[in-house]
């Protein structure tokens, strides 16, 4: 009796990307929103005793035990001393939730998908490896985290 039809109002509409902007060395990075949890203020974490620099302690979230994962280190970036822009963003990803360690948070942004361009072949492959691929936001560049490709690099040990 009642027939569904599509709008072109509805096909017109671009799919968008949910992101949360981060900066690193400088540089912004960006994770799909949806995986973010929280992010709170840059407190203090127990360091882990021979643990890689990229996996250097865990803290205490809420009663959940999390490990504390220092990005600038994991993508060969420059790693500058903690300041009060400091933040730990708390991701859930596959079961493995965990603290991502980001000198600040600049906002939510909704990046249009067909937006992401492939990665320059001059990039880094150790730092291409954890990317899905980059696309501008305000005119600057920002780099998308995989976080699949982060987790696995960090169980390989990178």
């Amino acid at each position: 009796m009642f027939a569904s039809s599509s709008t072109a109002k509805d096909i017109a509409a671009p799919a968008t990307l949910d992101v949360l902007l981060l900066q690193l060395a400088g540089e912004l990075y960006s994770i799909p929103s949806a995986s973010v949890r929280e992010v709170v203020r840059y407190r203090a974490y127990t360091p882990v005793p021979g643990s890689p620099p990229s996996l250097p302690g865990i803290l205490s979230q809420r009663g959940t035990i999390l490990p504390v994962v220092e990005l600038r280190s994991l993508l060969g970036l420059t790693i500058a001393p903690i300041t009060r822009a400091a933040r730990l963003v708390i991701v859930a990803h596959q079961d493995i939730d965990m603290a991502l360690l980001a000198e600040a948070v600049l906002d939510l942004a909704a990046l249009p998908a067909d937006a992401l361009q492939p990665l320059p072949a001059a990039l880094d492959p150790a730092r291409a490896r954890f990317l899905r691929g980059i696309a501008h936001h305000d005119l600057q560049p920002v780099m998308l985290l995989d976080l699949g490709e982060l987790i696995a690099g960090l169980r390989a040990g990178a």
